[in-house]
């Protein structure tokens, strides 16, 4: 560990022996093997980022538009950026706060891009958590029948029941969060690998099954046309942020996640064959998602923008059509909850790792103090529907606390640590040090030249321009309606 700890120095330049002491006294672990990783990263990126929140966004966002941007974004930007929190977590082997530091020479400037990876990580939890909640409350209905000789109508009156619940939601908040501390209570191996192992390739297989069935209702040409045509004459600029969210959401980017996992890498992965695997997978059953739920939608003519409800609106009277639903809903929601938790515990892995090196405090007790403060900060978005708390917030901010939690993380926070972190890779790490972990493992080594050119140029000016379209400082619209009309 001593040896790391020189190597560290040497990175980063002055780096003192007192600065990284937080480090000292812990043993890092690795993944047991690639494919470990590979299933942990997966998980975290097509949890409720695939399932739940990519399908809603798709049809808030005017579909094709969106899903076109949204995959351009994902294999131009997101990938390069996927790569460069891999190659910073690898080689500084450390959480991001003091990755940043590590490899800047000890910046305190830079060090901040590793607060707001954990900030982000904070605030996604605490509306993350409540949606995951929804996904226990949903199994246990689906246990009960609930959604049995039940019209459309009804079934989606249920959502509207649940997320107005007081005591219901703050319950299986806690029993969620609960359910993450026991898996990153057993650490990398033991816990995260092991669980991504089993529950990423049995809600896949679901997944598959179920689109199955919906390929089979007569709204699913309107929901392939939807999804997939892109028609720029309803289109925003707000939905190019989305996009550019999207991407990073479903990545698992902006979040820390990706340069906690990163640290305990091999030296020899072979970072940009991984990065690909995990941005195709995440591509593909977002669309899955899109195309089993969208189906649903134009087969009993429910309204385009059903928001953040969407899944948990259609999923159950697909499933009320089946043979066997009983079984089959019950295994999609436990297996959508074990999804989810495959996500949030990465994200509570990047505040334990966090707090561990930070306070230099043993993992037990780190994740208690973070399961405290998720639970704390998760309140507020529990109880948005039945708005006990922040009665107001609505009508002041055009959003209640949990849909502002939501879009602030995704479209705004994440990109920005996205944009940070291309300039940091790009212009203060040494070019060395990225030339060096790139290439390591890697059978292209050609595609270097190319990424660094994407981290240098092509991802920080295109997040930019995007955040500008926001702002109404570029007008998106001109572009998509030139793209249109050609």
């Amino acid at each position: 560990m001593l040896l790391q700890i020189k190597k560290r120095g040497r990175i980063g330049g002055s780096v003192s022996k007192e600065s990284l002491q937080p480090l000292m006294k812990s043993i890092r672990e690795h993944w047991a093997s690639r494919w470990g990783f590979v299933l942990a990263a997966i998980g975290s990126a097509v949890g409720l980022g695939s399932f739940w929140r990519f399908p809603y966004m798709v049809g808030e966002n005017g579909g094709g538009p969106f899903v076109l941007l949204y995959v351009v974004f994902t294999l131009i930007i997101g990938i390069p950026i996927f790569i460069g929190e891999l190659i910073i977590g690898r080689k500084a082997q450390c959480s991001p706060i003091f990755a940043f530091r590590v490899l800047s020479k000890r910046s305190s400037k830079w060090n901040m891009v590793g607060w707001l990876n954990l900030l982000t990580s904070l605030v996604v939890l605490s509306f993350y958590c409540v949606v995951s909640g929804w996904c226990l409350s949903y199994a246990l209905m689906s246990l009960n029948q609930c959604f049995l000789q039940k019209t459309p109508g009804q079934v989606q009156n249920i959502f509207s029941l649940i997320y107005s619940s007081t005591g219901a939601n703050v319950f299986w908040l806690l029993i969620f969060i609960l359910l993450n501390v026991g898996v990153v209570f057993g650490g990398v191996r033991k816990g995260i690998e092991h669980w991504s192992r089993i529950l990423t390739p049995a809600l896949l297989f679901i997944v598959v099954v179920i689109f199955c069935y919906a390929f089979t209702l007569h709204g699913f040409a309107h929901a392939v046309r939807f999804i997939f045509y892109p028609n720029f004459s309803k289109f925003t600029p707000s939905a190019v942020l989305n996009a550019l969210g999207m991407s990073f959401y479903t990545m698992s980017i902006g979040l820390g996640i990706i340069i906690t996992y990163g640290s305990y890498l091999a030296p020899d992965e072979n970072l940009h064959k991984t990065s690909f695997i995990v941005a195709m997978t995440t591509i593909f059953v977002s669309l899955m998602a899109a195309l089993v739920m969208f189906p649903i939608v134009f087969t009993f003519d429910f309204p385009m923008k059903n928001g953040a409800g969407l899944v948990f609106e259609t999923m159950p009277i697909l499933f009320s059509k089946l043979p066997g639903s009983l079984i089959i809903s019950t295994i999609f929601f436990f297996l959508f909850v074990f999804t989810s938790l495959t996500s949030s515990i990465s994200m509570v892995e990047v505040m334990v790792a966090n707090i561990m090196e930070l306070l230099n405090w043993s993992r037990a007790r780190a994740v208690v103090a973070s399961a405290i403060g998720i639970f704390i900060l998760g309140i507020p978005s529990a109880l948005s529907g039945s708005k006990v708390i922040f009665p107001n917030w609505e009508a002041i901010y055009g959003r209640d606390f949990f849909s502002t939690m939501n879009y602030i993380s995704a479209s705004w926070m994440m990109p920005i640590a996205g944009l940070f972190t291309t300039i940091f890779v790009g212009y203060v790490m040494k070019r060395e040090i990225a030339k060096e972990e790139f290439l390591k493992g890697a059978t292209m080594k050609c595609l270097f030249y190319p990424w660094i050119f994407t981290m240098r140029y092509l991802a920080p000016v295109a997040i930019i321009l995007v955040i500008l379209g926001e702002t109404n400082v570029v007008d998106v619209t001109k572009i998509m309606h030139y793209f249109d009309r050609s």
